[in-house]
């Protein structure tokens, strides 16, 4: 069941108001809840329309700690949900474009799974239910005044624009492809991902363990991406065959694909005090990053946690507003997310590279790393949002 804004309240006063009411919003409008804070949510929430939407999360298992928690973690009990919303990644493959391969499995980090591919609408419900039975949480068409007020628009957001807050971006010559392909083979609970001729394909299952649907999130360059966008069904689906050497036999692609430009952005400042109070940012409002490394949400979400961390361990005479107090959530979350985005920034950069000696040196690196147990260790709790 959606969620139906209300207008504004009036004069009635809340203790934050979070302005987008996406998956980081509700999510944040969900832990400060548990605070017994009053929260405004301003913003509809995008409609979950199952088979429409081509979109998959892959969510860490920080992720779905924090989902299950406030009790909005999809699983098979969804009523609305014929096919299993959640898939488990047991072991994820990366090539490179001469030969480098990396492997991790869920067996080797002594984990139940890697990340899990989440469907998007399946998720939107569950957190869309939590909020609606949330009592301290206040659906609303139009913002409020409140101690803090944290804006989780979005990477376009109007109101970090109206805050002035700079917002610095680099695009990428690339768009990403997304799409639900159904294939003649079973994907194995298997994420796989090719770095090749500048290009980077990713194949995330779908459909619980024994499904044979994948969802692809592919980079290539602009007017590529448009050529293939309007190009009929069947093209598209040979390209991504031939791409990824038919690694799961024919595919069919169900429904039509979508795109979007990709680009590193950053807020040089997550936090403001204005006239009307103070100002903190959250998810692609203060950060966006290319998706090779599928942590879009995860550190949207990890931000979320972090700012409702702060609320709770504050001092009890500090108001939610003080701007010591949220320097400790910008200055955590900041550094995190830079290293993000570096790591992201310098892959595609590396394997945009055509010159063969690069080519060479990269590939040699991905072999190496599968060789190196600690490095590759590490690097695997990294992405699982287990780095401690």
């Amino acid at each position: 069941m959606a969620i139906t804004p209300t207008p504004a309240a009036g004069t009635r006063r809340f203790d934050v108001c979070i302005r987008g009411a996406g998956v980081v919003g509700q999510t944040l409008a969900l832990l400060l809840a548990r605070e017994r804070l009053r929260v405004a949510l301003v913003g509809t929430p995008r409609p979950a329309h199952a088979g429409t939407d081509v979109r998959a999360y892959a969510l860490n298992a920080a992720a779905r700690e924090l989902l299950t928690s406030l009790r909005a973690w999809p699983d098979d009990g969804d009523a609305a949900d014929t096919t299993p919303s959640v898939t488990p990644v047991n072991r994820m493959a990366v090539w490179g474009d001469d030969g480098g391969e990396l492997n991790f499995s869920a067996a080797d980090q002594r984990s139940e799974a890697l990340s899990w591919i989440v469907d998007v609408p399946a998720l939107e419900r569950r957190l869309a239910d939590a909020v609606r039975f949330q009592g301290s949480v206040e659906c609303l068409t139009e913002p409020v005044p409140a101690a803090l007020t944290v804006v989780c628009e979005g990477k376009r957001s109007s109101t970090r624009a109206e805050l002035g807050l700079e917002f610095e971006v680099k695009p990428y010559p690339h768009k990403a492809i997304a799409a639900r392909l159904r294939c003649a083979q079973p994907h194995g609970g298997v994420a796989r991902q090719w770095f090749s001729q500048g290009e980077i394909m990713a194949l995330l299952p779908l459909e619980g363990d024994t499904g044979n649907s994948v969802a692809l999130v592919w980079s290539v360059p602009v007017q590529q991406a448009d050529t293939w966008l309007a190009a009929d069904a069947q093209a598209l689906a040979e390209a991504v065959q031939t791409r990824c050497g038919q690694a799961l036999g024919e595919m069919q692609l169900q429904g039509p694909a979508q795109a979007w430009p990709l680009e590193l952005s950053r807020a040089r400042r997550w936090i403001a005090r204005t006239p009307q109070g103070s100002v903190a940012l959250a998810g692609d409002a203060a950060h966006a990053m290319h998706p090779l490394a599928g942590q879009g949400l995860n550190v949207g979400l990890a931000d979320v946690a972090e700012l409702a961390k702060v609320i709770h361990e504050r001092e009890y005479w500090r108001d939610l507003g003080d701007l010591k107090l949220l320097r400790r959530y910008e200055r955590a979350r900041q550094a995190e997310v830079g290293a993000m985005g570096w790591l992201t920034d310098g892959l595609f950069g590396l394997f945009g590279q055509a010159d063969s000696r690069v080519q060479a040196l990269r590939n040699w690196g991905m072999s190496g790393v599968d060789r190196l147990g600690p490095l590759k260790h590490w690097l695997a709790r990294q992405a699982m949002g287990q780095a401690g």
